[in-house]
């Protein structure tokens, strides 16, 4: 069985080779994304393994079809990047990776909130030049502040506890309640109108799809409390940037971090430091001292890393033996819909 990787990079090969010892595949690392020029060099293999920013559309999936490959295996959650109608027509299966490590992305996305407020990117420059002034560093204590958190998956609801310890109000919206949440007296499910009036900070862990696209916009905004903060670990199409750069600039917004962008595919991952930043919408949001933007490593942990590679693998060798992969895994139309 041969696999092809795109969008690889040193952490993926660590994990995956090590784990491969117990499976033995024949595994081609590729630097490149996959997308509808890159869908050749998956010639031969009869599985490709891509990441979140791989565009998998018709015409990429019709020339994986034509190199032979019958599944394509997502090291990741999310599939938004994937023609999953394209991939049911060809008859190649979609699967992903569930869950790998919820406490990564929900403890960075408590990272990024702490970051933003208490300024310690900002602190650690200035020590590094030894300015050693507190001027412009005055943050607010979480301690009985309201967090409002979109979505309550593993990861909203891991975010939701997480904030419950620090003394906060978590007001909470989902389409399907947690049952074990609404046992917590701190925490709340309410709608998400009242979630934006009455919280100081809202956290986004909800999936990206038509409905969820863009669900920070204008007229969100408009509901929040002024000086509200942002965080987004999810995916960047949650936010509208140009609603969240005028939200910014009349000082709505109080702050915001991103670990998520919307047209990160041209950007994250690489290493453009001897470039110009051709993305004026991003480069705008660099300007603000109130944005701290990270590349997509909520996840990148040891621990998800591990898990990741053993899911995936795993997920290969089920379909290697049976030419099916658990339902929990697959990813289609239908499954969408339900």
């Amino acid at each position: 069985m041969k696999i092809v990787f795109f969008d690889t990079h040193q952490f993926d090969k660590n994990a995956f080779l090590k784990t491969n010892e117990q499976f033995g595949f024949n595994i081609d690392f590729q630097e490149a994304r996959l997308n509808n020029n890159t869908a050749q060099l998956a010639v031969g293999a009869d599985v490709v393994c891509c990441f979140v920013n791989d565009k998998i559309d018709e015409d990429c999936i019709n020339k994986l079809k034509s190199s032979g490959v019958k599944l394509i295996a997502l090291r990741c959650a999310g599939f938004n990047n994937v023609n999953l109608a394209a991939a049911q027509k060809a008859g190649i299966t979609v699967c992903i990776v569930p869950g790998y490590s919820p406490y990564a992305v929900a403890e960075f996305a408590v990272g990024l909130l702490l970051s933003l407020n208490r300024k310690i990117p900002r602190a650690y420059s200035r020590v590094r030049e030894l300015n050693f002034s507190l001027d412009g560093l005055v943050g607010f204590d979480l301690h009985g502040k309201t967090v409002g958190v979109l979505g309550t998956g593993k990861i909203g609801k891991i975010f939701a506890q997480i904030m419950v310890s620090f003394g906060c109000k978590v007001l909470v919206y989902d389409q399907r309640e947690d049952e074990d949440l609404k046992k917590i007296s701190a925490i709340k499910y309410v709608d998400t109108k009242k979630l934006c009036e009455e919280s100081d900070i809202i956290s986004l862990h909800v999936p990206l799809t038509p409905k969820t696209y863009h669900v920070i916009n204008d007229e969100m905004i408009s509901m929040m409390k002024d000086g509200v903060y942002i965080i987004n670990t999810g995916r960047g199409a949650l936010i509208d940037a140009k609603a969240l750069i005028e939200g910014l600039k009349t000082k709505k917004i109080g702050g915001a971090a991103l670990d998520v962008y919307e047209e990160e595919e041209n950007v994250f991952f690489q290493n453009l430091s001897d470039r110009i930043l051709e993305d004026d919408t991003l480069a705008r949001l660099l300007t603000f001292p109130n944005v701290l933007v990270t590349s997509h490593q909520a996840f990148l942990t040891q621990e998800a890393l591990q898990n990741i590679a053993r899911t995936t693998l795993e997920s290969v060798d089920e379909f290697t033996k049976t030419g099916l992969v658990a339902s929990s895994k697959v990813v289609s139309v239908e499954s969408c819909l339900r």
